[in-house]
């Protein structure tokens, strides 16, 4: 929803940051890749923490809701201005410190993109593993705002195991810095971890100390054809705990997916059939040689004859796949993109469970995601602003909830799912929400209409 922005006030003479007003210059700050709409009044870019706080505590004197973004990637909203307000962008905060090696830590501005830091780190011999599909575009500040995560997770965990220390300035307009530059601590409960998600609701980011990955010495990627009715939670289950494979990530595309990427430049994707996607870590040639052996036996003995494609750099596979909400955006044009995981051994119902919705709300439905942490991306070709999308999404998010899973794996919350975390949160969860939100952001400017179920912090006012 689109409440309208008004002309802001007078921006404080000591905020030494930039300031971009116009509606032309502001179009690209109102949306995301969700769907969802806002209009934004300016976008400022603070130059420093002081300068950040600087723009915090007069948002608070006037009330005017502030909104922090990155790259604009986030799926479900929360880089969004829906209630108005200054979007603050926080691109231009691409500073990378020096690389401990010995920590094997790294400390990056909160505008880093995700490609570029693993680009930046690999003469180091290190990684930071999550690499969520927009990786290539993705900032850090965004990735552990909405503690995204990627095929790499099935190994490595999502953002919030890399996170070692989080700086920047609360809603209340106080600088806070969370975590330590230990690799353990025992201070209490992990605030931390609290900020982790957050969406930018609590605090606004501005440098992140992570936590980092030796690289492995080689990294390759699998194409595996599926017969036409396979047990995916099968499959799954028979690959996931198997040491021998070397398995990293294990991820699907449906037949419709995998034949809109196939025609991609470059692809190497075969079209007509469902695909899984792997990727194995070997520390040199002749144990990548064991890994593949192990995999074509592993295949056989689950009827699956075809010998698989390899990417010999599997990092482009995953770009390959990543692409794949872009490639469906210029097929398909609008549509619900959701995000819901469940356990393993109910996959398959999961799967059973998305067919009867496109069945039921009789639209056609485009199938990836991430099967070893049982996270699917179900893509209805149905208008996301429909109330029958509405229907849809809810009836989704139910499905989910009965098979013991969660309505949101890796993608957030924001403004698209906010109305259902009663589905997953009860009363006494929600009231720590509220609690925590109080106290960071007592006058609810920081993303408001974000996370939270209505009346959590939505005191702010458009301006």
């Amino acid at each position: 929803m689109v409440e309208g922005a008004e002309a802001v006030p007078a921006f404080p003479s000591a905020f030494r940051g930039g300031i971009i007003l116009g509606s032309e210059r502001l179009a690209r700050f109102g949306r995301d890749e969700s769907g969802e709409v806002g209009v934004p009044a300016a976008a400022a870019r603070p130059s420093d923490t002081e300068d950040l706080a600087i723009l915090i505590r007069w948002a608070r004197e006037h009330r005017v809701p502030l909104v922090a973004r990155g790259a604009g990637t986030s799926l479900d909203g929360e880089s969004v201005p829906v209630r108005g307000g200054v979007v603050v962008d926080l691109s231009g905060w691409e500073k990378v410190g020096e690389v401990d090696p010995v920590e094997r830590t790294v400390r990056v501005g909160a505008g880093v993109v995700n490609r570029d830091l693993y680009e930046r780190l690999r003469p180091h011999g290190l990684f930071f593993p999550p690499n969520p599909g927009s990786w290539t575009s993705c900032t850090i500040g965004g990735n552990v705002a909405t503690n995204a995560s990627g095929p790499r997770s099935l190994r490595y965990g999502a953002t919030r195991r890399w996170v070692r220390r989080i700086e920047g300035v609360l809603g209340n307009g106080q600088p806070a810095a969370f975590g330590a530059s230990v690799s353990k601590r025992s201070m209490g409960p992990d605030l931390l971890g609290l900020m982790v998600g957050s969406e930018g609701t609590l605090g606004i980011f501005t440098e992140i100390t992570l936590a980092l990955a030796a690289a492995p010495g080689r990294r390759s990627g699998l194409v595996i054809p599926l017969p036409a009715t396979p047990s995916v939670g099968t499959i799954t289950q028979a690959f996931v705990h198997r040491p021998t494979l070397g398995l990293s990530a294990l991820e699907y595309l449906d037949r419709r997916s995998a034949t809109a990427l196939s025609h991609e430049e470059g692809s190497r994707l075969p079209s007509g059939t469902a695909l899984l996607l792997a990727e194995i870590e070997s520390l040199d040639e002749a144990e990548e040689t064991r890994h593949l052996e192990a995999w074509t036996e592993a295949l056989r003995a689950l009827g699956l004859h075809d010998a698989p494609i390899v990417y010999p750099d599997a990092d482009r596979l995953w770009t390959l796949r990543g692409s794949s909400g872009t490639v469906l955006n210029r097929t398909l044009g609008l549509r619900v993109r959701e995000d819901v995981a469940v356990p393993l051994g109910r996959l398959d119902e999961l799967f059973e469970g998305i067919d009867r919705l496109a069945e039921r709300f009789s639209v056609e439905v485009y199938v990836y995601g991430h099967l070893g942490d049982g996270n699917l991306h179900p893509n209805f070709v149905l208008d996301p602003t429909t109330e029958r999308s509405r229907e849809l999404r809810s009836a989704l998010f139910e499905l989910a909830r009965r098979l013991a899973g969660t309505l949101s794996a890796e993608h957030g919350i924001g403004s698209v799912k906010r109305e259902h975390v009663g589905l997953e949160l009860g009363p006494a969860e929600i009231g720590l929400l509220r609690a925590v939100k109080s106290f960071c952001d007592p006058d609810g400017i920081l993303n408001p209409g974000k996370l939270y179920p209505e009346g959590v912090g939505a005191r702010a006012r458009a301006p």
